[in-house]
């Protein structure tokens, strides 16, 4: 049986492989700022921390040609994938002895070499999904992808915060490094990868046809929009669990947080997203999620500056989180587009290396902002920022048009 000769078989393939993405994502994204800043570690060196780990997600681009180029017949990209599977969980397992608030250093470098593993797996995962998913299912994948994803967020994010108290950090660690091996298990056993003409590609080739791809407009306008255009939502993401904490909600209400509403509305509205994508067009989906996260970060800023309370604020980032869940669904989509399948690590990486960036320095920028001027006056700048990426959007869709014609 292999996954990849079916519709249906693809999405559960990519909704399998996306949650090992986001089962790691979850607990260092997600877990951890919560549960250093119940330990009271300042929020300034717990988003530190979170940029730094950010970084090889942002830098994956350099070493992404790899897969391209050295990738034949035997070592394919779900070779690439198992093997950095494997790295993911053997970082991990010297955080099994090491408590992380004490020993913050030698684990937040164990941190990055798990962090360097997966975002090499990312680059392999999305590099076979761009050779092996037909246009017409792209968006669709994609919202499958995001689910799986959420999903591990959710187990490995706000779960493990609810779970911690219970059977304690150490047995968390272990829990994702089995997950991580098991889907490697399953890879394995049910995915067999097709060969296709664009395996074997010189070093000429690739580097002629990466140098012609890095001047085109629509590569350009695109690495431009994804550096912007997720401001308002990675800059609030990446505080809303200290947020919470501050609005004085308990470490089991912000892991319930994390685990169902928010979990569920990102899954709604990716699902809705590929759906809208492949029926309106990736741009139609983008400018409708794009003006629903500005939007929605600057009624979280009003709440704060006005007081509207925990519970409104809440509610507005469930409803952020579901415009979040759409706007990677049509963003990632829209990437795909843009990818040459030849190159789909390298090309795709650079754009989700750009969205990285993005993270990286809104996250940074997010951290130093409250920490001097409070959570509403930076809330309304990370929501105007991302408001950039709407004229982007529309310079990419008519070179798109034009280069269609």
């Amino acid at each position: 049986m292999n996954f990849l000769q079916s519709k249906s078989g693809r999405a559960w393939t990519f909704g399998v492989l996306y949650f090992t993405e986001g089962a790691p994502i979850g607990f260092v994204w997600w877990a951890m700022p919560a549960f250093l800043r119940l330990r009271n570690l300042p929020i300034e060196q717990i988003t530190t921390l979170t940029a730094f780990l950010v970084l090889p997600w942002t830098l994956k681009f350099l070493w992404a040609p790899a897969i391209d180029v050295l990738r034949n017949d035997r070592w394919t990209y779900k070779s690439w994938i198992l093997l950095m599977q494997f790295l993911m969980g053997a970082a991990l397992a010297p955080l099994l002895v090491i408590d992380p608030e004490t020993q913050f250093e030698t684990a937040a470098l164990l941190l990055f070499l798990h962090a360097m593993a997966a975002s090499t797996q990312d680059a392999a995962i999305d590099a076979l999904a761009i050779a092996t998913v037909p246009a017409n299912e792209r968006g669709r994948i994609n919202g499958w992808m995001q689910i799986g994803m959420l999903t591990g967020r959710s187990i490995l994010g706000g779960g493990s915060l609810m779970l911690i108290g219970w059977f304690g950090f150490h047995a968390i660690v272990a829990s994702l490094a089995g997950l991580l091996w098991l889907s490697a298990g399953l890879l394995w056993i049910f995915v067999q990868e097709p060969i296709v003409e664009s395996r074997r590609v010189s070093p000429a080739t690739f580097l002629t046809s990466i140098k012609r791809m890095s001047f085109q407009r629509s590569s350009i306008l695109g690495l431009l929009f994804a550096i912007i255009g997720g401001c308002a939502f990675e800059g609030v993401g990446s505080v809303a669990g200290p947020f919470l904490v501050d609005l004085h909600f308990s470490g089991e209400t912000v892991g319930m947080f994390f685990a169902a509403p928010v979990i569920i509305a990102m899954a709604a509205g990716a699902a809705f997203g590929g759906w809208w994508t492949d029926k309106k067009g990736t741009f139609s989906s983008l400018r409708m999620s794009l003006l629903g996260i500005a939007g929605l970060v600057l009624l979280l800023a009003l709440g704060v500056l006005l007081d509207w309370g925990p519970e409104v604020e809440a509610v507005l980032l469930i409803c952020l989180y579901a415009a979040i869940g759409l706007f990677t669904a049509g963003s990632y989509a829209m990437f795909m587009q843009l990818t040459d399948r030849r190159f789909g690590a390298t090309q795709f990486s650079a754009f989700m290396g750009a969205t990285n960036a993005c993270e990286f320095w809104a996250t940074a920028a997010m951290g130093r902002g409250v920490a001097h001027v409070g959570y509403g006056v930076s809330f309304v700048a990370a929501g105007l920022v991302s408001l950039f990426g709407l004229p982007i959007l529309s310079m990419l869709q008519n070179t798109r048009d034009r280069s269609t014609e």
